[in-house]
């Protein structure tokens, strides 16, 4: 068996999804691993380290994707613009892919697959159960997100984060919101602490209170809030516009205390939910700083630019767009990490074996032999 990685041709992907210390435990003597040329270059992985962990270079893209048997990539396949065709039209009929697939939006994608009988693994399915830890990058890349958003808003406020005395006078630390408790807000909830900032975290679910208030930081909450407001995946629902309206007069009176707000609140196939509007914007004080996590689905902000920055009433506010590839070099290890282990799910004795019943197998899996495979993906799905 052959496993192809590919360089990642999105822009600004600057990770790759296999470091040569993971590509060292894949191959066997059934199993080689074939790298496209300065795949792992952005990631300061070189050539050379992939040859010395036992793999093949590739030059031509086109090469690789045809001789592979399992293409694992980061993000979506997109079109090869030099190529002029679609990455998973390169692949062999009936080969796999793993990466991140955003199947409930990226319905092209899966259709593609469908076309090519490509079995594909989408990273963004992973379970959310104990046993799936290892192989869950969503987790991994949103703690990466979660501690770089601080550092965005620390870099950019025109205060200091912690509380100083000096011969000049004695400063109050910041204070700093979090909007939205999973993995990227308890993340950014624990590094506002640890540069010293006064940090409060908010979040729909009230079962995150004890993990907020664990890290140090103090939870605000909106009364009454009386709807399901967490799934079976641990992900917070959408809000009733009711419920939506007691969340938002409670952020208005408490957001314009705040010297830096950080939100993630994100749902699975929807557009981000808007928390900010931009008359919260507009009563927070000049030089205050919003980063916005959400920004690739659209921002909880009212004001956000997905992939820019802009300064609305003396605010300014980031719209960041893959945060994780900013971090190339720790992002591609626990990104390959979580890869590793999702392969050891799904090659048994050195060749693929798919147990569907295998809640991992089954709930990454999305198609399979011209099938959906995945439940949610198929009741969405607009092919």
């Amino acid at each position: 068996m052959k496993i192809g990685i590919p360089t990642e041709i999105t822009t600004d992907e600057t990770r790759v999804s296999v470091t040569p210390e993971v590509v060292s435990k894949i191959i066997t003597p059934s199993i080689e691993v074939l790298v496209q040329a300065n795949a792992g270059k952005d990631a300061y992985e070189s050539d050379q380290n992939y040859v010395d962990a036992g793999a093949r270079i590739i030059d031509d893209p086109k090469t690789l994707f045809q001789e592979s048997d399992m293409v694992l990539k980061v993000q979506p396949p997109i079109e090869n613009k030099e190529l002029g065709v679609h990455e998973v039209n390169l692949m062999r009929n009936g080969a796999t892919l793993i990466s991140f697939m955003q199947p409930l939006v990226n319905h092209d994608l899966v259709q593609r697959c469908l076309d090519q009988n490509i079995t594909s693994f989408s990273m963004d399915a992973i379970p959310r159960i104990a046993r799936a830890q290892k192989c869950d990058a969503l987790t991994s890349m949103s703690s990466l997100s979660g501690y770089k958003a601080v550092l965005i808003a620390a870099d950019t406020m025109g205060r200091l984060l912690p509380l100083m005395m000096t011969a000049a006078g004695t400063y109050a630390p910041a204070k700093g919101l979090i909007l939205g408790a999973g993995v990227a807000g308890l993340q950014a909830l624990a590094t506002g602490r640890r540069l010293g900032a006064m940090m409060f975290g908010y979040d729909v679910r009230p079962v995150v209170k004890e993990q907020v208030q664990s890290l140090g930081a103090i939870f605000l909450e909106a009364e009454n809030l009386s709807d399901d407001v967490e799934d079976s995946g641990g992900y917070a629902r959408e809000l009733s516009k009711e419920s939506q309206d007691r969340q938002r007069r409670m952020l208005e009176d408490r957001i314009k205390e705040m010297d830096f707000v950080i939100t993630t609140a994100l749902i699975p196939g929807r557009p981000a939910p808007t928390l900010i509007t931009n008359e919260m914007v507009s009563s927070m004080r000049s030089g205050s700083v919003i980063v916005d996590i959400a920004a690739e689905t659209g921002g909880n902000c009212e004001a956000t630019i997905p992939g820019s920055v802009v300064e609305k009433d003396g605010v300014t506010i980031h719209g960041p767009i893959n945060i994780p590839a900013s971090l190339p070099i720790h992002a591609s290890n626990m990104y390959a990490r979580n890869i590793s282990s999702l392969l050891e799910e799904i090659i048994v004795d050195e060749k693929i074996n798919l147990n569907f019943d295998d809640e991992i197998v089954g709930g990454s899996c999305i198609t399979h032999e011209g099938s959906i495979i995945h439940e949610v993906t198929r009741q969405t799905f607009k092919g």
